[in-house]
């Protein structure tokens, strides 16, 4: 799947790129740079951070921010979100049923033990069903495009999905730099996902509460890499941001304390992993959840999204039955195409990662952020041969993938235009009044020429995208 690169723009511009052509042809080099370093005052006066775990010399930095957006189509769009929809259907049925009857690992479909002894698989969770069946209620389905027709699914994010607040900030910037650009396009709305997003944690409220559910954001605090995302997020929703010491739980309800007294919580919004939300049913030395939370959750007075145990659909190993997966729950073919991946805990998945690792991508299985990851056509002899050893070691933590032909758009680099490579996370909306995605989501960048990781923990950017309603 390597080779030529798909170069989205087109030489002569496809389409949906011809307005955009034009305007990068007769825009000055040195108002593309003024703009830029005015996007980057933006997001520092409005702080938009990121903590890198790890970097001593930089605890935060700004995002890189692409001022130049990615443009879709609206018929491309249109395919892209039915395989979207599809796939986070066939990822909500997969957990019910996981959890419930395990029809999928009697049929042989998916080996039992990838799932029940999956890192991430709750037992606390069996025989018990979540509010309306809906385990993941926001999704962050990482796509890649290699040609003209085809979008491929690189993996499924289904416990903290983060990065929709540079979504939407991207396209405030946007908005505010660029009003120009806008006029010359029409561009698909983002700016009502908070809405859409309070409206879907109000729909899994439990049947006790309150005709106005009350919602809440539940943060590991400031010093969690995104936590910009969730003070965000909260204030977006015009819901409390609210760290574990901020609630309790008593006869399995939970209450948030406040300056006129507890009041009742009936949706929490968590960005803090299972292992850390409530130290009596899990880790006993977290200070960051809330002790008897999973009590109340289980008694069905409070709702959690996303529900606990979704993290096993992050697998990457799981990942790879997704076809199986969409085809045993709803009878239908992938709209969305998976990468082809080599299973490293099967015997010859294993034997061909080992011959061809200058060739492959081997990630982990529960890896994230672009972390405990081989390139292999830019890593050195020794980094392949590291990886070889850890393969070898302990063949079952990993997946290895070709090196995509990852497609190109352009990119202001200081005055200049120049292609870079991208990926794509729309933002998938799951609640008892249905589905939903923002026209667009997160486009990420590669910024360095040539490179393939787009991951801002590893100096990838952002930038804004664009579903172009007509051309």
């Amino acid at each position: 799947m390597a080779g030529a690169f798909f170069d989205e723009m087109g030489q002569p511009p496809r389409d949906v790129y011809r307005r955009m052509a034009h305007w990068l042809e007769t825009t000055p080099p040195e108002v593309l740079k003024s703009r830029h370093e005015q996007a980057e005052m933006l997001f520092r006066r409005i702080g938009i951070t990121f903590a890198v775990y790890g970097d001593k010399e930089a605890a935060e930095r700004l995002i890189p921010f692409d001022i130049v957006p990615r443009l879709i189509a609206r018929s491309e769009w249109d395919r892209l979100e039915q395989g979207l929809f599809q796939r986070v259907r066939a990822l909500n049925m997969f957990l019910k049923d996981v959890y419930g009857a395990r029809d999928i690992l009697r049929a042989g479909v998916a080996p039992a033990d990838l799932v029940l002894r999956n890192p991430c698989y709750r037992p606390e969770m069996a025989g018990w069903r979540v509010p309306h069946d809906v385990y993941v209620h926001i999704a962050g389905i990482d796509i890649v495009r290699i040609d003209a027709h085809d979008f491929y699914v690189l993996e499924d994010n289904a416990r903290t999905p983060s990065g929709v607040s540079y979504m939407l900030e991207n396209r405030e910037a946007m908005i505010r730099l660029f009003p120009d650009l806008f006029a010359q396009h029409r561009v698909a709305p983002i700016e009502n996902y908070p809405d859409k997003l309070l409206s879907t944690l109000r729909s899994v409220a439990p049947p006790s509460a309150r005709s106005e559910p009350r919602v809440a954001v539940l943060t590991p605090g400031l010093y969690n890499s995104a936590y910009y995302e969730h003070s965000f997020l909260a204030d977006k929703l015009g819901v409390e941001l609210v760290e574990g010491g901020d609630l309790f739980v008593k006869d399995d309800v939970a209450y948030m304390r406040t300056t006129t007294g507890p009041q009742r919580v009936d949706v929490i919004y968590r960005r803090i992993d299972d292992d850390f939300l409530d130290p009596l049913a899990f880790r006993a030395d977290s200070v960051l959840g809330v002790p008897g939370l999973m009590g109340a959750y289980r008694e069905g007075n409070v709702t959690l999204a996303n529900a606990v145990g979704a993290g096993v659909c992050d697998d990457k190993a799981i990942y790879t039955y997704m076809p199986e997966i969409i085809r045993f729950y709803l009878g239908e073919a992938p709209i969305l195409k998976n990468v082809p991946t080599w299973r490293c805990r099967d015997r010859e998945g294993l034997a061909y990662v080992l011959d061809h690792l200058p060739e492959l991508v081997v990630k982990e299985v529960n890896g994230s952020g672009g972390y405990g990851m081989l390139v292999g056509p830019h890593a050195t002899k020794a980094q392949i041969e590291e990886f070889r050893a850890k393969l070898l070691e302990a063949p079952a933590n990993f997946i290895a993938q070709p090196t995509l032909g990852l497609s190109t758009c352009p990119a202001a680099i200081g005055d200049r235009i120049a292609p870079r490579h991208v990926d794509l996370r729309p933002f998938v909306l799951t609640g008892a009044n249905g589905m939903s995605v923002a026209p667009g989501g997160l486009t990420r960048v590669a910024m360095e020429e040539g490179s393939l990781v787009v991951n801002s923990s590893q100096g990838g950017g952002t930038k804004d995208t664009w579903v172009i309603d007509s051309i």
